[in-house]
């Protein structure tokens, strides 16, 4: 039986519901550093991820490509739409939380939404539960994102609780599918998965550090097409 999505999501909503509940009431100082630290932690991720990379062609190749598909069907923009509308459910039980602006919302929440639902942790860890039946790696997750979600909703208030729905969603696809996924990968191919994880978390955190604003969620197909690019790639190259 799945545990492991279920305890995260739940982390996600008590967080998110606590910090919105709190939030002016937390020093500003607390309230903008620790994004900061959220975003440096999301690099630092993404390159242990990167490292991993076996085929660099086909992880560069699936980030474009993915790209361009993100940018063809509005990927970024959809899901901030999204957003807009856990907004605006959240703002009627509760008035928006520091005066942040329509722009500011959809940056931020597209940025955690990329965060929670595709970090490289959540990904592995459900496939892992699927696998194995350990949820152990969901648990750590499950810590960080407590407070991260609590955070993050002192500035975007009860929405931030909405993401755990398609946290959980997504969770418990790929812990379902493991079993038939995993058991037609190499080392190699999970490596360049893994690296192309990693790249989309190093630009997540640039995003919530406010360095660089990526699209990441047009970067997202990415992590569909490169395990296929791999296989392509170790034949003919």
């Amino acid at each position: 039986m799945l545990i492991g999505p279920y305890i995260n999501g739940t982390a996600v909503v008590m967080g998110g519901m606590s910090g919105a509940f709190l939030g002016a009431k937390l020093p500003e100082r607390i309230r903008t550093s620790l994004p900061q630290t959220f975003g440096l932690a999301s690099m630092g991720l993404g390159i242990a991820l990167i490292v991993k990379v076996h085929f660099l062609p086909a992880v560069v190749l699936s980030l474009v490509i993915g790209a361009i598909l993100g940018e063809v069907f509005y990927l970024e923009k959809n899901i901030g739409k999204i957003g807009g509308i856990a907004r605006s459910f959240a703002d009627k039980i509760s008035p928006p939380q520091g005066g942040i602006t329509h722009e500011e919302f959809q940056e931020k929440f597209v940025a955690i939404l990329v965060l929670f639902c595709a970090s490289g942790t959540g990904i592995f860890g459900a496939m892992t539960e699927g696998m194995t039946g350990d949820p152990s790696i969901l648990y750590v997750k499950t810590i960080l994102d407590l407070f991260t979600s609590a955070i993050f909703a002192t500035a975007l208030g009860y929405s931030v609780a909405a993401i755990a729905i398609p946290q959980l969603t997504i969770q418990l696809l790929l812990a379902v599918g493991a079993t038939h996924i995993l058991p037609l990968t190499t080392p190699a191919m999970m490596g360049d998965f893994s690296a192309t994880g990693g790249l989309i978390m190093l630009a997540t955190g640039l995003r919530i550090c406010g360095i660089k604003v990526f699209p990441v969620a047009n970067l997202l197909p990415a992590l569909i097409l490169i395990m296929p690019f791999h296989h392509i790639w170790s034949l003919f190259f």
